[in-house]
């Protein structure tokens, strides 16, 4: 039987191998999902940038609550999924977002250039599934139980 710390190693583990993720919304024309670069600032904060003038940035506003995917496409290799409130920020804490994005993704630095608002997630409860360890249904990881510091 695995434990919390089991759980949370898949969890860190799994956010540091994945450069992007899929976050999905509800705006005013109706569900959408879309590819993101990210960084973790924790296992249960999420950094990462929109389009300014975008459908996703626009769902964002109208409602916070938002869901995400971190996952290779194939349900044989680990995969997390969450529901998660977005918070857009500027000044200081838009420029953490940015930076702590360029670490881990340097790839997403032409992003950055053009007109973008940084935004940080907040995951109340992560959602583990990994089918080879026999982890179906999913394990869930709640941001009270983690046993390491963010």
């Amino acid at each position: 039987m695995e434990t919390v710390a089991d759980v949370e190693r898949v969890v860190r583990a799994t956010l540091a191998a994945h450069p992007s993720l899929f976050l999905a919304t509800c705006g005013v024309s109706g569900p959408w999902v879309n590819g993101v670069f990210f960084a973790e600032t924790g296992p249960f904060t999420l950094s990462l940038v929109l389009e300014r003038h975008g459908r996703t940035l626009a769902a964002v506003r109208r409602d916070p609550r938002v869901a995400v995917i971190v996952s290779t496409g194939s349900p044989m290799d680990p995969f997390l999924q969450a529901k998660a409130v977005a918070e857009v920020v500027d000044g200081l804490d838009g420029e953490a977002v940015r930076a702590a994005l360029i670490a881990k993704v340097p790839q997403a630095a032409p992003f950055l250039s053009t007109p973008i608002e940084a935004v940080r997630l907040t995951v109340g409860q992560w959602r583990v599934t990994d089918i080879p360890n026999g982890w179906l249904p999913g394990r869930p990881l709640l941001a009270e139980e983690t046993l390491e510091p963010a």
